[in-house]
């Protein structure tokens, strides 16, 4: 009854169980070599902060391990049959679940100000997330991720009393999974990170894609130094391109892509 997922492009069957649960796992998605240069990466930006939920956007240009993450071969090809080659770099971030603490809070992605299932039924795909495990999760009350699947074509919202319990619906999946495992999910999916009860902390990295017209969600603009050193692929993944007179009006330029 798992959405289990190949690293590499998405199947006809992959596809349809993104659809129906709103997420596919990708395990086996990182390299031993990649998980252990990205935690040593949200090691160190995390180590002036003493949160128990911490989060820090913009990782990518922080941390020059993260970036080969914005297009990698696992889960990169999913993401542009998911979107149909028009899309950017929404934002990127490093969280961490602090060793023996707890931060439940169900929520689905998307924008306070104007929430995305207002703008339709059901809430359209304007936020696609790939979350990377970087430490083990394969048991319960590790910082886990905890998600209602199917619940992105909900017309009903979770009720507001329950947001802040561990255990909200009989429905609900709680993703067991080692490091270096991928999860591709819907913005609508409900879901929230489970208590993290071991004596180390939890590190995943998320990297947010997004239609082109949606605006940075983690950054005004992007540095000009990692503009510079990066591919022009990534280049164009961060959505830096002169905007027409009109917004859009003259199109968006294509994304170098190599195939």
């Amino acid at each position: 009854m798992l959405p289990l997922a190949k690293p590499g492009s998405m199947t006809e069957d992959e596809r349809f169980m993104f659809e129906c649960f709103g997420y596919i796992i990708i395990e086996d998605a990182l390299s031993a070599a990649e998980i252990e240069a990205a935690l040593t990466a949200s090691k160190r930006l995390h180590a002036d902060t003493n949160d128990a939920w911490r989060q820090i956007g913009a990782c990518v240009e922080k941390e020059p391990e993260l970036a080969q993450f914005i297009d990698h071969p696992a889960v990169f090809p999913k993401v542009r049959q998911l979107y149909d080659d028009q899309f950017i770099l929404q934002s990127s971030w490093s969280t961490l679940q602090a060793a023996n603490s707890a931060s439940i809070g169900w929520h689905q992605d998307g924008s306070d100000v104007f929430e995305f299932r207002d703008v339709s039924y059901p809430p359209p795909l304007l936020q696609l997330r790939a979350s990377y495990s970087l430490t083990d999760q394969s048991r319960e009350f590790t910082g886990n991720m905890m998600m209602i699947p199917g619940s992105h074509r909900s017309p009903v919202r979770l009720p507001a009393d329950k947001r802040k319990q561990l255990t909200v619906s009989p429905i609900q999946h709680n993703i067991l999974c080692k490091a270096g495992t991928a999860l591709l999910f819907h913005n609508g999916v409900w879901h929230s990170p489970m208590p993290n009860h071991q004596d180390i902390d939890r590190h995943n990295i998320h990297y947010i894609y997004s239609p082109p017209w949606l605006r940075r969600s983690d950054r005004f603009a992007t540095d000009p130094e990692f503009l510079a050193q990066t591919t022009p692929l990534r280049r164009a993944l961060m959505g830096e391109y002169e905007r027409p007179a009109a917004p859009f009006g003259g199109g968006v330029p294509l994304i170098p892509f190599e195939d």
